[in-house]
């Protein structure tokens, strides 16, 4: 095989994992929607048929781990020089297929409250905050896919913004509970998921990181004044 050939073969595995990685971020976008739907409707079969979404995402989440490592195996067999870009983008490939699977995870801790939900009414608070984390994991979804660092940098900035919106429900259960109006039970589940919330949208926010890095080759970091760009 000659170089020409190497690289045209390094090309199509690596598009056939960003391929596979769309299809594996459809997926987690949608166990998301149905975890979510599942809490606010108090229905226990939605809720179970949430949860069983999850197995084809880890299974999908170990095959492409598997492709990502034998990708770069192959490299090194045929002791092919990569370039900085094509290392990058293998990188971020296998990152950005982890954070998916644990916004996976996140959504089945969705789903399983609500057994403890105890039909109680919730605030209207938390339906903002669902609404704003779904559109977090859509846009990080989207910039992974279109490779859109303007995006990514949307996805990083709206992290106070779910913060706010966590802080607001937990302020609203204890209210709710001070004024006799919800149970303690209630306000751990409403507690659960609003923390469960604010991971999606970190994990979310970890793959605007990965975009970054791998179109413009630089490290984001977090601060107290917001986020900065480290160029390597």
């Amino acid at each position: 095989m000659n170089a020409s050939q190497a690289q045209d073969g390094f090309a199509g595995k690596l598009e056939a994992i960003r391929a596979e990685l769309s299809a594996q971020g459809t997926r987690v976008l949608v166990i998301c929607e149905a975890g979510f739907d599942a809490f606010f409707a108090d229905d226990v079969d939605a809720a179970k048929t949430a949860i069983d979404l999850d197995d084809p995402i880890d299974r999908a989440d170990v095959e492409l781990e598997n492709a990502c490592v034998e990708l770069l195996c192959d490299a090194s067999r045929e002791q092919r020089e990569l370039a900085p870009a094509q290392l990058r983008e293998v990188l971020v490939a296998a990152k950005a297929n982890n954070e998916l699977e644990r916004i996976a995870d996140c959504a089945v801790t969705i789903a399983e409250q609500v057994v403890r939900r105890e039909g109680a009414e919730l605030p209207n608070t938390l339906r903002v905050l669902a609404n704003s984390v779904l559109g977090v994991v859509r846009d990080a979804q989207t910039c992974l896919d279109d490779r859109d660092a303007d995006l990514a940098k949307q996805v990083l900035r709206s992290e106070d913004t779910i913060l706010g919106f966590k802080q607001a429900v937990r302020d609203a259960a204890e209210k709710a509970i001070a004024a006799g109006t919800m149970t303690v039970q209630t306000g751990f589940v409403l507690h659960e998921l609003a923390s469960a919330c604010e991971h999606m949208a970190d994990h979310a926010t970890n793959i605007a990181e990965q975009v970054l890095y791998a179109v413009t080759g630089t490290i984001v970091r977090h601060c107290e004044t917001g986020w900065i760009e480290i160029n390597l």
